[in-house]
C-alpha cells in the first residue's frame, strides 16, 4: 500500500474515532441545548421505554439529515479540489460512523424498522441510552457511551 492511501485510511479511521467524542458534544452542547426544539420530539413520552413510534417521524430525524448533507458537501469539496482532498477520506470515516451510530441507535435500541434480534454486546449501548432517556442527562456518547458510576448504582437497585 502507497503512502498516500495509508494516509487516506488512517484520515478515515482517525475521522470515525473522532465521531464519538463530536457526536457526544453535539448531543449534548447543541440537542440538549438550542437544538431541544427539534430533539425533544426523540425524548416525548419514552421515559424506559425505547421502542420507536411505529413509522413515525420525528423533528429529531433532521440532525441526521442535516450532518449527511454537511459531509456529501465536505466531500465534494474534496473531489472538485485536489488541496482538499483529504475531504473525502474524512467523509468516508464520519459516513462509516453515521452508519454505525444509525444502526445502533435507530434500528438496534429504538427499533424503528421492527424489533431486531437481540445482539448481546449492543445490549449495554442499549442500556446506557436507555439511562439518557430515563433521566435527560449522560451518557451522552453513543458508541462508546460513558456511564457515570451513580447511575450504574441505580441500575443495580
Amino acid at each position: 500500500m502507497g503512502r498516500e492511501m495509508r494516509q487516506s485510511v488512517l484520515a478515515g479511521i482517525g475521522s470515525f474515532l473522532a465521531m464519538e467524542p463530536a457526536t457526544y458534544a453535539a448531543h449534548r452542547w447543541v440537542m440538549h441545548g438550542v437544538g431541544w426544539v427539534a430533539h425533544r420530539s426523540h425524548h416525548e413520552g419514552r421515559g424506559a421505554e425505547l421502542e420507536a413510534r411505529a413509522g413515525a417521524l420525528e423533528a429529531n430525524d433532521a440532525f441526521p439529515c442535516i450532518f449527511a448533507t454537511l459531509t456529501v458537501l465536505a466531500m465534494a469539496a474534496g473531489s472538485r479540489r485536489s488541496s482538499l482532498r483529504a475531504l473525502l477520506s474524512v467523509g468516508c470515516g464520519v459516513t462509516a460512523y453515521g452508519a454505525a451510530y444509525g444502526l445502533v441507535h435507530d434500528v438496534y435500541i429504538h427499533a424503528r424498522l421492527g424489533r431486531p434480534p437481540r445482539v448481546a454486546v449492543l445490549e449495554r449501548l442499549k442500556e446506557a441510552h436507555r439511562f439518557h432517556h430515563l433521566y435527560g442527562g449522560e451518557p451522552y456518547g453513543m458508541l462508546f457511551p460513558i456511564v457515570p458510576a451513580q447511575m450504574r448504582v441505580l441500575a443495580e437497585s
